[in-house]
């Protein structure tokens, strides 16, 4: 089983070979890593460039394009593995053997994916952890109360991509909620629930990083309940908000 892991870039120079780092030494080898570069600016494309010569399981490109979104759009499309992840460019995988964790999923159970638990951790400190998101099994309930799992921990099989198609570009911030709730509708899909870290993410990133950007993930967060068809979207955001303050206490 073949597994596509999708990192998109820009000017990502401070944190990306922890980044590539952590998807190059896992212990499961078959791995197709797909980056895609926003025509950075700073030394990332030497970065990826460099690791690429090592590694043969790199694929690259560094193009312009409207923002993260349409820059994982371009790595699902360019994807050829039976199951598709991705690893942002200021974050990196867990350990050594989450991939090869969550491939034991997809060959022992009927799912279409698979989430787990994610660390936000200090920029500068990885070892501090600020904010501890644990899941849980998947309810069809859970989404009226505001619930998505880690999106960064997220793993699904391409097959899911090819039917439902890719994250909506209509949206600056919130596309992985309203392609969360696309997918997790649907009754003939089935999820499985991780409970481990498979992810550390650095605190600061497009959704969190000002008030501004905070404001306009609320509204979008907003459309996109609405248009999945959840019932009282307003009270669905207020709860998706609030249920986010325990993580800050689960250290």
């Amino acid at each position: 089983m073949k597994v596509s892991i999708i990192t998109a870039t820009y000017n990502s120079a401070k944190t990306l070979e922890v980044c590539m780092a952590s998807v190059l030494n896992q212990t499961y080898d078959d791995i197709e890593y797909i980056i895609v570069d926003g025509k950075s600016k700073d030394q990332t494309k030497s970065i990826i460039k460099e690791t690429a010569t090592k590694n043969d399981c790199i694929n690259w490109v560094s193009e312009p394009d409207k923002g993260i979104y349409d820059a994982l759009n371009k790595g699902i499309e360019r994807a050829t593995g039976d199951v598709v992840g991705f690893v942002h460019s200021d974050d990196y995988l867990a350990n050594d053997t989450v991939i090869a964790d969550i491939v034991e999923i997809f060959k022992t159970k009927d799912v279409e994916g698979v989430y787990g638990d994610l660390h936000y951790v200090s920029f500068e400190n990885t070892d501090l952890v600020v904010r501890n998101w644990i899941s849980q099994p998947f309810k069809a309930k859970l989404l009226n109360r505001g619930w998505m799992p880690a999106h960064p921990t997220l793993f699904l099989k391409r097959q899911v991509y090819l039917d439902k198609g890719l994250f909506n570009l209509n949206y600056k911030i919130a596309a992985d909620y309203d392609f969360i709730l696309r997918i997790f509708k649907i009754d003939a899909y089935n999820f499985h629930y991780l409970p481990k870290v498979i992810t550390k993410m650095r605190v600061g990133g497009a959704s969190n990083r000002s008030l501004k950007s905070i404001i306009q993930k609320t509204k979008e967060d907003f459309k996109a309940s609405k248009t999945n068809g959840l019932n009282f979207p307003l009270k669905v955001i207020l709860s998706k908000n609030l249920s986010k303050i325990p993580q800050w206490f689960k250290k």
